[in-house]
């Protein structure tokens, strides 16, 4: 029971884990004994964060774009180059867009779908060599992608592309999850609810009371509260789950649908 939530030693990979979430989920890792890579589209944000992580153990900053598929190439092809093995890939990198339905740039439908979407499928498929050196048949590779719990119930933002984006996901989770079952590689989802972070200030700042009085549990998410999912999943305890969307929410989720 001791080492039933360890991930002392393995491998990750988190993208976007400058700030919010991926930061979240990287720093868990980091002070859990894990060899931290974090990922993120400006280079100076993501030095300063890895600079900031390593003080707590091991975190590597390798800058990418993976709304690109060059961008998840040279991710994965930089990785390749400096572990053979990789246990766990967090899929976090995301954009959102909001504007009224006739208003709706058609240019940023295609940025969040390229990012929250094809960046999550490009990037796994590229690494399936290192997580499969990684891979044992009581402990596989993990992929967690992030969803949300606004693609599993219908927004009050007119966040059009992000909440199909989300939905996307998680549904993309559990196709790939019975693609990989047989090369040991689990993939699953958290789908998080409000948490304190940059994508979520604005609507914290205009709409948190409300949000916290209608979340059963009373309140916002605490990074301890996504760092301790992602270990779950990362660890020997989560070793026999795939494709499961996870919400994380404090209960919001229950009540729709």
């Amino acid at each position: 029971m001791q080492d039933l939530f360890s991930i002392r030693g393995k491998v990750a990979l988190v993208t976007g884990g400058s700030r919010g979430i991926g930061y979240m989920i990287a720093q868990g890792f980091v002070e859990a004994g894990a060899k931290v890579y974090i990922s993120s589209r400006k280079a100076d944000v993501c030095d300063a964060a890895a600079d900031e992580l390593a003080k707590l153990g091991q975190c590597i900053s390798f800058p990418g774009d993976v709304g690109t598929l060059a961008g998840a190439r040279a991710l994965a092809s930089a990785i390749a180059e400096r572990e053979g093995a990789l246990h766990v890939l967090v899929n976090n990198a995301g954009a959102t867009w909001g504007a009224p339905m006739a208003d709706y740039p058609d240019d940023a439908f295609d940025k969040v779908m390229n990012l929250n979407v094809k960046g999550v499928f490009h990037l796994t498929r590229l690494l399936v060599p290192q997580l499969e050196a990684a891979a044992a048949p009581s402990d596989p590779a993990r992929v967690i992608n992030i969803g949300s719990i606004d693609g599993l119930q219908v927004p009050t933002m007119e966040t059009y592309a992000y909440s199909s984006s989300k939905a996307a996901v998680h549904h993309l989770t559990r196709v790939l999850a019975h693609q990989l079952a047989a090369k040991r590689i689990t993939v699953n989802c958290i789908a998080p609810g409000p948490f304190q972070s940059k994508m979520m200030e604005w609507t914290l700042q205009n709409f948190g009371d409300n949000i916290r009085a209608t979340n059963p549990l009373g309140r916002i998410g605490e990074p301890e509260d996504m760092a301790g999912t992602a270990i779950f999943l990362a660890s020997r305890a989560g070793a026999y789950l795939t494709g499961t969307v996870i919400p994380v929410d404090g209960g919001i989720s229950t009540r729709h649908g």
